[in-house]
């Protein structure tokens, strides 16, 4: 008796972890139909996942070992890649080789771990003919494959609609002409909270396209909810690309109520969700202590109070899908 029960817990985590390891190839080509984002079946799709740091400033977690980690231990569906584009020594900007090795590091490790991911870049200011170089080759070299997620402006700041609109417009054409399907995000005013505006004035002309909201818990409450479920109603599909429970700043207490309350209000509504950050700054938002391994392997101690609750939340909700 002992030994059949052994051989079905062995059977189960066999056919958990094969279909875990199989999820690109069971959802393949992702689209968007109406507001929602659904797979190439035109079932709903939810993906939650975990954001890198930025490549900049923490690129010893940019490799393909981390990326498995994070899809067997995590239970991640998708990652991030932020590639930092003016911040820190090695930027974009400054540094455009390592950061396009580092970049594609975590693209091939998703492709590999059949997993989705997105290729973010991650400013707060136009850089537009760096973007459309660098999505003119991303898209060129990656396109092909459905795993491809492109999100063009990570935070607008201080830019309005139109100057973030024209931009987008510019930068999705050069990804179109490699790229005829694979999901673009866009960015909107105000960290990504002001999702009305291009609400009102939606890019047209293109397919599979969706707008990205960042929320941190502690920091951003109900009004930002009514905001986007506003947005949504008009027909606008949401990507929730950054997230997480502490203040906006990154730190602070975790508010386990108010990001809870996120969780519920997501997955009411099949939004996609990924949080910040794989990183091991002194901040509550990065997950990970200084002990952590650059490869993953991950065990209890290294995870600060955020990282072990980001992995419950990830285990919890992508367990059956």
């Amino acid at each position: 008796m002992k030994l059949k029960i052994k051989l079905s817990i062995v059977a189960i985590w066999f056919v958990f972890g094969f279909s875990n390891a199989q999820f690109v190839k069971n959802h393949g080509q992702l689209s968007v139909q109406g507001t929602q984002l659904v797979d190439k079946n035109n079932n709903p799709i939810v993906l939650r996942g975990m954001s890198f740091g930025w490549h900049s400033m923490w690129p010893r977690f940019y490799n393909e070992k981390a990326v498995d980690w994070l899809r067997k231990d995590f239970n991640c569906n998708v990652v991030r890649a932020a590639m930092g584009i003016e911040l820190g020594k090695m930027a974009y900007l400054k540094e455009p080789q390592f950061s396009k090795d580092k970049i594609e590091a975590v693209i091939k490790g998703a492709i590999k771990s059949d997993i989705y991911v997105i290729i973010d870049w991650h400013s707060h200011n136009i850089n537009l003919e760096e973007a459309k170089l660098f999505f003119a080759e991303m898209s060129q070299k990656y396109g092909k494959h459905p795993n491809i997620i492109y999100e063009i402006f990570n935070e607008p700041d201080y830019e309005s609609w139109p100057e973030i609109k024209d931009y987008a417009e510019e930068v999705i054409k050069v990804i179109r002409e490699n790229d005829a399907n694979n999901i673009i995000l866009i960015g909107s005013p105000r960290w990504d909270q002001d999702v009305h505006l291009p609400a009102a004035d939606p890019i047209k002309g293109y397919d599979n396209l969706m707008y990205t909201m960042h929320f941190y818990a502690a920091t951003h409450g109900k009004e930002l909810r009514d905001r986007t479920d506003e947005a949504i109603r008009s027909g606008l599909p949401i990507f929730i690309s950054e997230s997480a429970g502490m203040e906006a700043t990154g730190d602070g207490p975790l508010d386990y109520k108010a990001w809870q309350e996120y969780i519920d209000w997501m997955e009411e509504r099949k939004l996609s969700w990924i949080t910040w950050s794989v990183s091991d700054k002194d901040e509550t938002c990065s997950i990970l202590q200084k002990s952590a391994k650059s490869e993953g392997k991950w065990k209890q101690k290294d995870l600060k109070e955020s990282g072990i609750k980001v992995r419950e939340l990830l285990r919890k909700y992508n367990s059956d899908k």
